[in-house]
């Protein structure tokens, strides 16, 4: 299985703190590893307590699926194939915000998830990250 390393997961939170404070926001940002296992994590200075578990959760949620949590969300509505799937693994967050971290040859290694802000705050923040892995 490939996995984040450690440089990455730094790389990746770097990354999406210097978005943050471009954004003028404070965010609570968590990356995992391919096992969904806290790999990085940093809290900005005044950023929300209540975003911490969010974050994380965002981070996991887009690792389960490997695809953004707002791709995710859009399928969960009522009526939709993955509806209520946000009550399964222990809960998971379906707004954006978490987004998948893959390697040079595309494979899925870990994933970043932002919470802090508005949810498109928190995507552009997270896709920062996730673009920052090489």
């Amino acid at each position: 299985m490939s996995d984040i390393t450690l440089a990455q997961a730094k790389a990746a939170v770097e990354a999406a703190i210097t978005k943050a404070q471009e954004l003028g926001t404070k965010m609570n940002i968590a990356v995992v590893d391919a096992g969904t296992n806290l790999k990085g994590f940093a809290r900005m200075d005044g950023a929300w307590l209540g975003s911490i578990d969010i974050s994380l959760r965002k981070a996991r949620t887009a690792k389960f699926f490997d695809m953004p949590t707002g791709e995710i969300g859009k399928l969960s509505q009522p009526g939709g194939s993955l509806y209520n799937i946000e009550l399964s693994n222990g809960g998971l967050i379906t707004f954006p915000g978490g987004v998948p971290i893959s390697n040079s040859a595309g494979v899925v290694i870990g994933a970043i998830g932002v919470s802090g802000s508005s949810v498109e705050n928190d995507h552009a923040v997270a896709s920062a990250g996730a673009a920052a892995v090489k």
